[in-house]
């Protein structure tokens, strides 16, 4: 099956640089509903069979005009939410992004015993977004949009598809509607198709000022300053 990982449109929160991942979470910025308005045309004559979101409002957001494009009712799947902050909720400083993130791709690295500071570990929250792929692939279909967040695509991505490297992963950014494409199923594995960074709606989407923490690269400057360039996607190995 293929499945195209969306990150969801940006937020209040993406723009202010806080690490926001509570229930139901934010709306969308003016910014991420053109964002978000951009993707069904983005997608045009790609076959879509079904359209998963997560249980936090942004993905609902983003998901409905390609939902109503398609004629499809999107499936909330819990498992599918961002990666708990724990004590590092709403935080926005400098020190505390790099922790989230840090935390995020030990686990990808298979260090999953290590806990979020006041908050799960790696094996629970992979076990979680493991079961909402499961669940989507059980749903049918030959692909399947999936808008989920920065941290817990990049996190699983990294972990379970065949080939990147989770350092490759980890310096490479997510922008809101960016996507990584990927093929394949829960028992034979999965295997990258493509990494759009940029929004899917192009690059005049994007916001460069911002300091948001789940979909920048872990490299020394994620909260301290706006990003001043772009990398390519990672190449699978």
């Amino acid at each position: 099956m293929r499945l195209l990982l969306l990150r969801h449109g940006q937020t209040p929160s993406n723009v202010r640089g806080l690490v926001d991942t509570g229930i139901p979470g934010p709306r969308l910025t003016a910014l991420g509903e053109r964002q978000a308005a951009a993707v069904p045309a983005a997608l045009e004559g790609r076959r879509i069979d079904a359209i998963a979101v997560s249980t936090l409002l942004r993905t609902a957001l983003t998901a409905a005009p390609l939902a109503d494009r398609l004629n499809l009712a999107p499936t909330t799947y819990d498992g599918l939410r961002e990666v708990e902050a724990g004590d590092l909720e709403m935080s926005g400083g400098h020190e505390a992004h790099q922790a989230y993130l840090s935390t995020v791709f030990a686990w990808a690295r298979g260090d999953t015993h290590r806990r979020m500071p006041g908050g799960p570990d790696g094996a629970t929250f992979l076990a979680r977004f493991d079961d909402a792929v499961a669940q989507v692939v059980s749903a049918g279909g030959s692909t399947a949009v999936v808008v989920s967040h920065g941290a817990a695509i990049r996190c699983w991505v990294a972990a379970r598809v065949a080939g990147l490297a989770v350092d490759d992963v980890e310096r490479t950014p997510l922008d809101n509607t960016g996507a990584i494409e990927v093929d394949g199923d829960p028992t034979s594995g999965w295997r990258l198709i493509a990494w759009s960074p940029d929004p899917l709606g192009g690059p005049a989407l994007r916001d460069d000022e911002g300091a948001d923490p789940t979909g920048e690269p872990l490299d020394g400057s994620v909260g301290a300053a706006p990003r001043s360039g772009r990398e390519g996607r990672p190449a699978a190995r």
